[in-house]
């Protein structure tokens, strides 16, 4: 398996943003399908996808396929299935199946006919518990085998233990800042921070620190893992130097310490300034212009929405007497929110899905 499809997970809705991070990134052939990116590539850059990409919710390698049409043809495939290949005999794993348009509709048949062959040609330890995942994809009746090179999902990037209500996902945030145009090379305010996701992210960037510097994947259980080669790669350059800075606000003292504790264990504490005020004192640090994000309550959260028609005017009459030359980002789940603050935005993408809602990205160009 020198090469071969390597699937990342992206949010429906911004598989093109997550296209766009990874050709950015240097990865080969991205195609935006439903749900995710297809690249072209190998287990380094399997590890590397891990490593870098901020917007992936998850890494799948593509281990191969086969047809199959009643379960003792799947049963018998995947006996012959190469296994030792990518699975270690002492490492358990588990195994998660799906089937779509199939004659195999039944998943947890399928599921127990790929768990047997595992455990008796590996050898390796079929357990419900395991963290090592493999996932059966039966659609049409094309049996599809990849394993979850990841692990924990890729939001959890070690750093954020301190979260509120309605937390966004860093994942979702680097997607945002990206599709806003950030790139690193601006300031970043956001003045409803929350546990300060958005201003945290946009420091790391700027910073040049890798998402996934300081945890642990699955693909470090897998055959195929070198440890020599990933220790190299993940050897952290010299951050950049960063002349601009990131700033956040929340009328929550609590919320303001969370997000001071989270850029300390982030390490961009120094690049970060948190404030505990209202929206109406938010003012833009020295120096150019850049970008604020801010995901404001909205009436999902809260249930009555009409008290945040007030909220959404004064944040768009700070932003427009304080903010000229800044460009705007605001995630509501409520047009008519996002209308409140008479800004002048653009049409929105198609919606997100976020805390149980379906959220919207609203942006300007400069004020």
């Amino acid at each position: 398996m020198e090469r071969f499809e390597i699937f990342l997970v992206a949010p429906p809705g911004l598989e093109a943003v997550l296209t766009e991070e990874a050709g950015a990134r240097g990865f080969d052939a991205p195609v935006a399908v439903p749900g995710g990116v297809t690249v072209q590539g190998g287990w380094p850059e399997v590890w590397r996808a891990n490593l870098e990409l901020r917007g992936a919710g998850r890494v799948l390698a593509r281990l191969g396929s086969f047809m199959a049409f009643h379960l003792a043809q799947l049963d018998k495939r995947a006996r012959r299935f190469p296994w030792a290949e990518v699975l270690r005999p002492d490492v358990p794993v588990r195994v998660e199946a799906t089937c779509k348009r199939s004659k195999i509709y039944h998943a947890g048949a399928a599921a127990q006919r790929v768990e047997t062959a595992i455990r008796e040609k590996l050898g390796a330890p079929v357990l419900a518990e395991a963290e090592l995942v493999v996932r059966v994809r039966i659609e049409a009746n094309e049996v599809t085998l990849s394993v979850d090179t990841s692990g924990a999902p890729l939001h959890r990037r070690g750093f954020k233990e301190a979260v509120g209500k309605a937390p966004m996902r860093e994942t979702l945030a680097a997607l945002m800042l990206w599709r806003c145009g950030y790139r690193g090379d601006e300031p970043v305010v956001d003045p409803m921070c929350g546990s300060g996701t958005f201003v945290i992210e946009a420091a790391e960037i700027a910073a040049g620190l890798a998402p996934g510097r300081a945890r642990s994947f699955a693909f470090e259980r897998l055959a195929t893992f070198d440890p020599a080669a990933w220790a190299g790669m993940r050897r952290e350059a010299e951050p950049a130097e960063v002349a601009h800075r990131f700033v956040g606000s929340d009328r929550d003292a609590g919320a303001v310490r969370m997000s001071s504790a989270n850029a300390e264990r982030a390490g961009v504490a120094q690049l970060c300034d948190f404030a505990c005020h209202a929206v109406s004192d938010a003012m833009p640090p020295e120096g150019p212009p850049g970008l604020v994000i801010v995901n404001p309550p909205y009436g999902g959260r809260v249930g009555n929405k009409k008290p945040l028609y007030g909220l959404y005017a004064a944040l768009g009459d700070v932003l427009r007497a304080r903010f000229g030359g800044w460009r705007v980002g605001l995630v509501t789940s409520e047009a008519g929110l996002a209308a409140a603050t008479r800004l002048p935005f653009a049409p929105p993408a198609a919606p997100i899905a976020h805390g149980g809602l379906r959220v919207q990205l609203f942006r300007t160009g400069a004020l």
